[in-house]
């Protein structure tokens, strides 16, 4: 069984907030049909390393979704995409604001081909607001949102991340939350409704653990100044060979742990204080502690007690961790001309479900044969 059997998602977005958003729902059963245009394809299909025609990003990120190519610019193309919606009653797009709207596929427009209709539009900065024309990338995002001015060394600045973070814990999760949330509305009174995600708004609200504290007491979190951006213990500590172990062990069980395996319990009591001059001296005392084993050595000894502490793995270590590939998490997709290519697999875990990965990203109009032939049909 599939969880979303039955919705039918029809997908005009690019690069990867939108697809990746798409990606997990079709994971999770839904049937996705891209829009694409054949002239100005989707740059995610670019790129090394490539399989076939397409990079292995768009094979990863588009898997088990279809793909259609149409040209928005053309009447016909709009009557199609007006069939289309009475079938796959969510549509997901990601253009600037208004661009749909002129095109004459706004959420008003196809609501009234289809009052059921969710629609869900994924922008940097939202359908409203003086920044809602203004183009933007990740790292602006998270700058607007005030994350990127804690994140990072006092030293060195704002830190740039090595994931999308706007985009995906922004964009793509709080869009699939969004769409899901309707379906559960629509299935209560028949209403569809226009969902408005803007990933600037969604990133501010990742400042979980500090909002409050200025919002109400009037603390801005800045660089190294906070418990978990690097104000404390909690932090990242270089090795003797140039590694890195990760040290999270706040809870007082896990940091007498900490003291004892870098063979330290006499830093136990400073530890607990929370005097500045504490809290400094005693990370100083872990990091020289740290510096004094080898990576290797460090992971015999912290492998063997549960301190919270872990090694700072390349992407290539982590995918061969037994804890990666104890829970699935790489799997093969099939590809359309036999042989498999291997991806992450969905990280969502059920009692009543497996994912299916029907294929991996297809090229580009691939079907357009199946599914526009019968419109066009339709139309004579």
């Amino acid at each position: 069984m599939t969880l979303l059997k039955g919705l039918k998602i029809l997908d005009f977005s690019t690069l990867l907030p939108g697809p990746y958003a798409t990606m997990m729902l079709a994971d999770l059963g839904a049937e996705v049909l891209r829009v694409e245009s054949a002239t100005r394809p989707d740059l995610l299909r670019d790129g090394v390393p490539r399989d076939g025609k397409d990079s292995v990003n768009h094979g990863y990120i588009n898997r088990s979704k279809k793909s259609i190519t149409l040209d928005l610019k053309k009447a016909d193309a709009i009557e199609i995409i007006k069939k289309l919606v009475l079938e796959y009653d969510i549509v997901l797009e990601q253009f600037r604001p208004g661009v749909m709207e002129r095109l004459g596929l706004g959420y008003d427009t196809l609501k009234e081909v289809n009052p059921k209709l969710i629609y869900c539009s994924i922008t940097g900065y939202g359908q409203t607001g003086p920044y809602r024309n203004r183009p933007g990338h990740d790292n602006n995002y998270l700058s607007i949102s005030g994350i990127a001015s804690y994140s990072g060394r006092q030293k060195g600045g704002p830190a740039p991340t090595g994931i999308q973070i706007a985009d995906v814990a922004g964009g793509s999760l709080h869009g699939i939350i969004g769409i899901l949330s309707a379906v559960i509305y629509r299935g209560r009174t028949g209403e569809g409704q226009w969902i408005d995600i803007s990933m600037t708004d969604c990133s501010f609200a990742l400042n979980a653990t500090v909002a409050a504290g200025y919002l109400m007491g009037g603390i801005n979190p800045e660089l190294e100044k906070t418990m978990l951006n690097g104000g404390t213990f909690y932090d990242y500590y270089e090795t003797k060979d140039g590694r890195y172990f990760s040290v999270g062990s706040i809870e007082p069980k896990f940091r007498k742990l900490l003291c004892e395996g870098i063979g330290r319990t006499d830093l136990l009591e400073l530890s607990f204080s929370e005097k500045p001059d504490d809290i400094h001296a005693f990370k100083k005392e872990v990091q020289t502690a740290f510096l004094e084993k080898t990576f290797t050595q460090w992971q015999t000894i912290f492998g063997k007690i549960e301190a919270c502490v872990e090694p700072v793995l390349t992407f290539a270590e982590a995918c061969e961790h037994p804890q990666i590939a104890g829970r699935g998490m790489i799997v093969e997709v099939p590809k359309s001309n036999r042989g498999y290519q291997k991806q992450i697999a969905c990280p969502i875990k059920s009692t009543v479900f497996k994912p299916e990965y029907k294929h991996i990203g297809v090229e580009l109009g691939e079907n357009n044969k199946e599914i526009l032939i019968p419109l066009e049909q339709l139309q004579k």
